[in-house]
């Protein structure tokens, strides 16, 4: 009977109505799939199979990775995978500006790899990429979604000195889960970040995933740090478990209880608050200029 027990699989939730994602639809949608398609472009809005892409690419925003798809970090909620990454490509920065400037893209949403390999943590191709793109496309404004750099401050420096409208380096989860979620990641180091960041004058912003197991006292408590360090906009969405490998979802959070964080957050100062099941790091972000 034990032994039945044991190796009885485990079932895995079923996904609410509410997560249910709308096939992309709309002209401007179809033009930039079409030259996606035509020219073999990346973005992480494909490759993620995120449930805005429509949206996103109908409203002129498109987000890029680089530094490769290996990740030198092996994070509880993140499928990218983990490894021995390439050599960083010295050509990278103009191959996304060129894949920018063919999609029209209004605003660009950058991120990355965790590149620990590096010296430089990659800062220099992150400055690169910004630098080629403001030459090739200087209408687009830009949005870079961080990694910490291990706390290399003169990495981060990098950064603050290329200026993107946008700087957003994600808490991902309350500090009490951090060390489950992000292993190799530190809550007060991502913090500092988000200090420093906003100390060399740029707009700031972080996302946290919900269902994870937090209490809702624990997202409270995750606002007030934000807002400690002067974060000017927060992102909250639903986490989903990518594989059966990664951390389950312990609890699906219904859209009236992301409408009240949303409440809660904008009363606590945040100027802008993105909160949804369906809500990612890049959602709406051609909003978040101001």
């Amino acid at each position: 009977m034990e032994k039945e027990l044991a190796e009885t699989p485990k079932v895995r939730t079923k996904k609410p109505k509410w997560l249910r994602v709308k096939l992309p639809t709309g002209e401007e949608y179809k033009k930039v799939r079409d030259l996606v398609s035509e020219h073999k472009l990346h973005t992480i809005c494909e490759s993620g199979n995120c449930p805005n892409m429509g949206e996103c690419w109908g409203a002129g925003t498109a987000t890029f990775m680089i530094l490769g798809n290996i990740c030198t970090r092996s994070c509880g909620f993140c499928n990218v995978a983990t490894g021995r990454p390439l050599e960083a490509d010295p050509f990278e920065p103009g191959r996304v500006a060129q894949s920018v400037k063919l999609m029209g893209v209004k605003h660009c949403v950058i991120t990355s790899v965790d590149r620990d390999d590096l010296p430089d943590g990659g800062s220099e191709i992150w400055a690169a990429t910004v630098r080629a793109i403001r030459h090739q496309s200087p209408e687009t404004t830009l949005e870079t979604l961080i990694p910490d750099f291990a706390g290399n401050w003169d990495n981060l420096q990098r950064i603050i000195d290329i200026a993107p409208e946008i700087v957003s380096h994600n808490l991902e989860t309350v500090r009490r889960l951090t060390k489950e979620v992000r292993i190799q990641a530190k809550y007060n180091r991502s913090l500092e970040v988000l200090r420093r960041l906003k100390k060399g004058g740029m707009k700031t912003k972080s996302g946290v995933m919900l269902g994870l197991g937090e209490t809702e006292e624990e997202v409270i408590e995750t606002m007030d740090d934000l807002r400690s360090v002067n974060v000017d906009i927060l992102t909250l969405g639903q986490y989903l478990q990518p594989t059966p490998k990664h951390l389950p979802v312990e609890d699906f959070i219904t859209p009236e209880k992301f409408a009240e964080y949303k409440q809660i957050g904008l009363e606590k100062g945040f100027k802008f608050v993105e909160s949804g099941p369906l809500v990612r790091s890049s959602y709406h972000a051609e909003k978040h200029i101001f």
